[in-house]
């Protein structure tokens, strides 16, 4: 395994690599603090690419001014233990001022999709990422690169923005791993407490809820799926709900209310972001739903 610490670096390993024939190159852009989720991504790209490269950075571009920035975790020693554990040929981990080495003039941004979840909670956070990504990408030209849906907002985001830009990149999405009682992993968790990480467990209990309600018939549209939701979460006292959406994926369009989940005519998203504590967490399950039984 290889770390590079300059874009100069990045592709003169990269040169090396394609010219021995190592390709498809697989990419796995992440903000470090690695976990079982970034190894499953890394696996992945393992699995598709000859070549696997995975960035480690903190993008600043993409936190609002009251975020967790400066605080955000960071351990470069066990990051690197785990990418060469799980197969990474290159990794690398630029400096902000290698990533921005002038003032950036110049943003991507894909409207629409960013304007509904956390992109309404963030305003300007998807901007920093697609900006960021789109650097990544050209910087290291992969043939694939792979995310995890626990923030399916930003696949669909990032799966638009290679579209509308006709970028020769395929965006290869990955379930959510979770721990064994259910909570979605991220690198965030580690600032919960013990209590506050036992009220999260409310999250996907309350999504496995939904799903059970709609394949038993007593939820049939949005609006009752997204009152259940609520009335689960709020069980829990540490929970203060940032938001709960029932949507259709991956445009991100409001269902009409009232209509049949069924008629959806496409996969939807259920997604929540709810805070405990200083600590924003966010969940979520895409699926196609099934026709509900008939009502007796």
């Amino acid at each position: 395994m290889r770390v590079v610490r300059t874009v100069a670096q990045l592709r003169e390993a990269l040169d090396y690599m394609r010219q021995g024939g190592h390709t498809p190159v697989g990419f796995v852009p992440t903000m470090g603090y690695l976990h079982e989720g970034h190894a499953s991504l890394l696996r992945k790209a393992g699995e598709k690419s000859n070549t696997v490269v995975m960035s480690i950075f903190v993008n600043p571009l993409q936190f609002g001014p009251n975020e967790d920035y400066a605080s955000y975790p960071r351990d470069e020693a066990r990051d690197l233990e785990l990418a060469e554990r799980e197969g990474a040929d290159i990794v690398f981990i630029p400096s902000v001022e290698e990533m921005y080495p002038q003032p950036t003039l110049t943003k991507i941004s894909v409207s629409s999709l960013t304007t509904r979840l956390c992109g309404a909670s963030r305003p300007g956070h998807f901007d920093g990422v697609t900006t960021v990504v789109n650097k990544l990408f050209n910087m290291v030209q992969p043939d694939y690169a792979f995310f995890g849906l626990k923030d399916a907002q930003q696949v669909a985001v990032l799966r638009r923005m290679v579209s509308d830009l006709n970028m020769n990149v395929e965006i290869i999405a990955c379930p959510i791993v979770r721990e064994n009682d259910g909570l979605a992993l991220s690198s965030r968790n580690v600032y919960l407490s013990a209590e506050e990480r036992s009220q999260a467990l409310v999250l996907s209990r309350s999504l496995k809820a939904v799903r059970q309600a709609m394949d038993e018939g007593s939820v049939r549209t949005a609006d009752e799926a997204r009152t259940l939701l609520v009335s689960e979460i709020s069980s829990a006292p540490l929970a203060v709900i940032d938001y709960v959406e029932i949507l259709t994926f991956p445009d991100l369009e409001t269902l009409e209310p009232g209509s049949p989940l069924t008629n959806s005519g496409s996969e939807i998203i259920i997604a929540l972001a709810v805070k405990f504590g200083r600590t924003r967490l966010i969940d979520n399950n895409v699926f196609i739903p099934k026709e509900a039984p008939a009502l007796v």
